[in-house]
């Protein structure tokens, strides 16, 4: 999809700025100008788009249909599965994230689109399948689905909307307002943009510092972590190598099909498949720039909270594929 983006990044750092590949410096700078034009067109897109949904749909419906009505979990699975069809970083999942808590959606169901969107796509699993085999796949995306929707389920018993920021409460109170202007006034689709636009660029403008901020740590990281460096740290006869891998993981920032061959690599080094998925998962799925970007709509102890859950269902998980594989 973002193919074009990449080529613009390649031609300004290697040919405009004539760095050379490979680089520390050059790597850095080619992850940060990509990534940050990404995440802000999805920003601008899927913003854009729930403001228009938003405006047709009320939110206190919404609201009210999802705790009405039980589903006995099917909200948090769907999520899921929704997050295995949108082939986003963790980073760039958080756009669709601020669009799902400004339509309404409970926090939990939104937790889980958040989780499952890095960790399984069509690419990783398509990479999967050609590194490790049908098996351990269906494994992988089976368990990347459940980590989604049983991490959105808890944290959705945790009760934790007072710990969003007041940035997201004024954004929801905004939207509520404008939703009844548009629905007394009768206002046609043309009418509305203008309004629907204007609060874009409001939220564009409170969230962009957060983005680049976040991106630049990824970029560093991308750019000047070597590959190989936590090896030493998941031998196999190490018992507690699945936790010290996933939460080593959580500083470094990759997609899935970026760090499967690392995956690969650590597994013909023998080390053991559970421990390296469950690093894999923590790449992918949590990661410091995800943390920045979600600072805006997030209190600190709502993070905290957020990756301590995903991380100790990360570690159950890989615990689970040594046992099963």
């Amino acid at each position: 999809m973002f193919d074009w983006l990449q080529h613009i990044a390649d031609w300004l750092v290697f040919d405009v700025l004539n760095l050379t590949k490979g680089q520390h410096l050059a790597e850095a700078l080619n992850f940060f100008i990509y990534d940050t034009a990404k995440i802000l067109i999805l920003l601008l897109a899927v913003i854009f788009l729930m403001g228009i949904v938003n405006s047709y749909f009320p939110i206190d419906k919404v609201k009210n249909y999802l705790s009405r009505n039980k589903l006995y979990g099917l909200e948090y699975l769907m999520a899921s599965l929704f997050g295995v069809v949108t082939p986003f970083c963790s980073c760039s999942s958080v756009p669709l994230f601020i669009g799902f808590v400004r339509g309404g959606i409970p926090l939990g169901v939104t937790f889980a689109f958040l989780i499952t969107s890095p960790l399984v796509n069509e690419v990783a699993i398509g990479l999967f399948v050609g590194l490790f085999g049908i098996k351990t796949t269906v494994i992988y995306v089976v368990s990347g689905v459940l980590l989604g929707t049983f991490s959105g389920i808890i944290l959705q018993r945790l009760k934790l909307e007072p710990y969003l920021t007041p940035w997201v409460q004024e954004v929801l109170t905004t939207a509520q307002k404008d939703q009844e202007v548009f629905i007394a006034e009768k206002q046609s689709l043309k009418q509305r943009l203008p309004t629907i636009w204007n609060e874009v660029l409001k939220i564009l403008k409170g969230i962009i510092p957060y983005v680049l901020i976040g991106i630049a740590i990824g970029g560093l990281m991308h750019g000047y972590i070597p590959e190989g460096f936590f090896e030493k740290y998941m031998d196999k006869d190490n018992l507690f190598a699945v936790p010290i891998a996933t939460i080593l993981a959580v500083p470094m920032y990759s997609n899935a099909s970026g760090i499967l061959p690392v995956v690969q690599v650590l597994v013909a080094k023998g080390i053991p498949l559970g421990t390296a998925i469950a690093f894999m998962m923590g790449v992918v799925g949590l990661s410091l720039p995800e943390a920045m970007l979600l600072k805006k709509v997030m209190t600190l102890k709502l993070i905290a909270v957020f990756f301590s859950v995903v991380i100790l269902c990360i570690i159950i998980s890989g615990y689970l594929f040594n046992v099963l594989l």
